[in-house]
Protein backbone atom coordinates (compact mmCIF):
# COMPACT_ATOMS: atom_id res chain seq x y z
CA UNK A 1 0.00 0.00 0.00
CA UNK A 2 1.15 3.15 -0.63
CA UNK A 3 0.81 5.85 1.81
CA UNK A 4 1.91 10.24 2.03
CA UNK A 5 3.60 10.64 5.05
CA UNK A 6 6.18 12.42 7.27
CA UNK A 7 9.72 11.76 6.43
CA UNK A 8 12.03 13.45 9.54
CA UNK A 9 15.42 15.60 8.67
CA UNK A 10 17.18 17.80 10.37
CA UNK A 11 19.84 17.27 13.05
CA UNK A 12 19.31 16.33 17.29
CA UNK A 13 16.38 18.21 18.55
CA UNK A 14 15.90 20.66 15.21
CA UNK A 15 13.27 18.41 13.13
CA UNK A 16 11.88 19.02 10.22
CA UNK A 17 10.02 16.96 8.16
CA UNK A 18 9.43 16.34 3.94
CA UNK A 19 5.97 15.04 2.88
CA UNK A 20 7.02 12.08 0.71
CA UNK A 21 5.30 8.96 -0.76
CA UNK A 22 6.55 5.66 0.19
CA UNK A 23 5.45 2.07 0.42
CA UNK A 24 3.82 1.47 3.84
CA UNK A 25 6.44 -1.17 4.34
CA UNK A 26 9.32 1.16 3.91
CA UNK A 27 11.20 2.28 7.25
CA UNK A 28 10.25 5.87 8.16
CA UNK A 29 13.18 8.06 6.72
CA UNK A 30 13.64 5.08 4.22
CA UNK A 31 13.09 4.61 0.55
CA UNK A 32 10.42 6.72 -1.09
CA UNK A 33 8.45 7.45 -4.06
CA UNK A 34 8.43 11.41 -4.30
CA UNK A 35 9.05 14.09 -1.88
CA UNK A 36 6.00 16.18 -2.71
CA UNK A 37 7.08 18.77 0.21
CA UNK A 38 8.49 19.86 3.71
CA UNK A 39 6.84 20.75 6.94
CA UNK A 40 8.79 22.75 9.61
CA UNK A 41 7.25 22.66 13.03
CA UNK A 42 10.12 25.44 14.24
CA UNK A 43 8.70 28.54 12.72
CA UNK A 44 6.31 30.55 14.45
CA UNK A 45 3.78 29.91 12.79
CA UNK A 46 4.76 26.42 11.49
CA UNK A 47 5.47 26.25 7.81
CA UNK A 48 3.65 23.55 5.53
CA UNK A 49 4.61 23.68 1.49
CA UNK A 50 3.45 20.97 -0.69
CA UNK A 51 2.66 20.16 -4.13
CA UNK A 52 -0.92 20.21 -4.26
CA UNK A 53 -1.44 18.77 -7.65
CA UNK A 54 1.05 15.55 -6.88
CA UNK A 55 -1.00 15.22 -3.44
CA UNK A 56 -3.83 15.32 -5.41
CA UNK A 57 -2.96 12.68 -8.39
CA UNK A 58 -1.61 10.10 -5.59
CA UNK A 59 -4.70 10.45 -3.79
CA UNK A 60 -6.76 9.58 -7.01
CA UNK A 61 -5.28 6.69 -7.59
CA UNK A 62 -5.46 5.58 -3.75
CA UNK A 63 -2.37 6.86 -1.57
CA UNK A 64 -3.36 6.80 2.29
CA UNK A 65 -2.12 9.91 3.86
CA UNK A 66 -1.01 9.56 7.66
CA UNK A 67 -2.84 11.30 10.04
CA UNK A 68 -0.49 14.00 10.44
CA UNK A 69 -0.62 14.28 6.86
CA UNK A 70 -4.21 14.05 6.83
CA UNK A 71 -4.57 17.16 9.34
CA UNK A 72 -2.36 19.22 6.63
CA UNK A 73 -4.62 18.43 3.68
CA UNK A 74 -7.66 18.79 5.78
CA UNK A 75 -6.79 22.53 7.26
CA UNK A 76 -5.23 23.52 3.71
CA UNK A 77 -8.35 22.03 1.97
CA UNK A 78 -6.70 19.36 -0.29
CA UNK A 79 -9.36 16.57 0.99
CA UNK A 80 -12.20 18.99 -0.05
CA UNK A 81 -10.77 19.23 -3.39
CA UNK A 82 -10.26 15.45 -3.88
CA UNK A 83 -13.68 15.24 -3.10
CA UNK A 84 -14.64 17.61 -5.94
CA UNK A 85 -12.29 15.94 -8.07
CA UNK A 86 -13.90 12.40 -7.85
CA UNK A 87 -17.27 14.46 -8.33
CA UNK A 88 -15.61 15.39 -11.89
CA UNK A 89 -14.26 18.46 -11.40
CA UNK A 90 -11.10 19.33 -13.45
CA UNK A 91 -7.76 19.09 -12.01
CA UNK A 92 -7.41 22.38 -13.65
CA UNK A 93 -9.61 23.93 -11.78
CA UNK A 94 -9.01 22.77 -8.33
CA UNK A 95 -4.99 23.15 -9.33
CA UNK A 96 -5.38 27.03 -9.91
CA UNK A 97 -7.76 26.88 -6.77
CA UNK A 98 -5.05 25.69 -4.61
CA UNK A 99 -2.56 28.07 -5.42
CA UNK A 100 -4.94 31.31 -5.36
CA UNK A 101 -5.47 29.60 -1.69
CA UNK A 102 -1.40 29.26 -1.41
CA UNK A 103 -0.94 32.85 -2.48
CA UNK A 104 -3.82 34.68 -0.37
CA UNK A 105 -2.04 32.56 2.97
CA UNK A 106 -0.16 34.95 4.85
CA UNK A 107 3.89 34.27 3.68
CA UNK A 108 6.25 33.11 6.51
CA UNK A 109 9.86 32.79 5.78
CA UNK A 110 10.91 28.99 6.44
CA UNK A 111 14.44 30.81 8.01
CA UNK A 112 12.14 32.25 10.95
CA UNK A 113 12.95 29.80 13.98
CA UNK A 114 10.81 29.14 16.36
CA UNK A 115 13.51 30.28 18.98
CA UNK A 116 14.05 33.78 17.23
CA UNK A 117 10.81 34.17 18.00
CA UNK A 118 10.45 37.20 20.76
CA UNK A 119 9.39 35.28 23.58
CA UNK A 120 7.49 37.43 26.82
CA UNK A 121 9.62 38.38 29.32
CA UNK A 122 8.87 37.39 33.12
CA UNK A 123 7.13 40.39 35.53
CA UNK A 124 9.57 41.20 37.70
CA UNK A 125 7.85 39.97 41.23
CA UNK A 126 8.39 42.67 43.84
CA UNK A 127 10.65 41.98 46.61
CA UNK A 128 9.78 40.46 50.01
CA UNK A 129 10.53 42.87 52.27
CA UNK A 130 11.26 41.05 56.32
CA UNK A 131 9.82 42.75 58.98
CA UNK A 132 11.47 42.54 61.94
CA UNK A 133 9.01 41.24 64.84
CA UNK A 134 7.30 43.58 67.15
CA UNK A 135 7.63 42.96 70.79
CA UNK A 136 4.44 42.94 72.49
CA UNK A 137 5.85 42.73 76.13
CA UNK A 138 3.88 44.30 78.87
Amino acid sequence: MVRIRLRRAGSKRQPHYRIVVTDSRNKRDGRFIEVLGYYNPRTQPETVEYKEDRALYWLSVGAKPSESVEKFFARYGTLDRLARLRAGESMETLVAEAEAAKASREDVSPKTRYDAVDKPQPTPVAEIVEEEPTSTEE
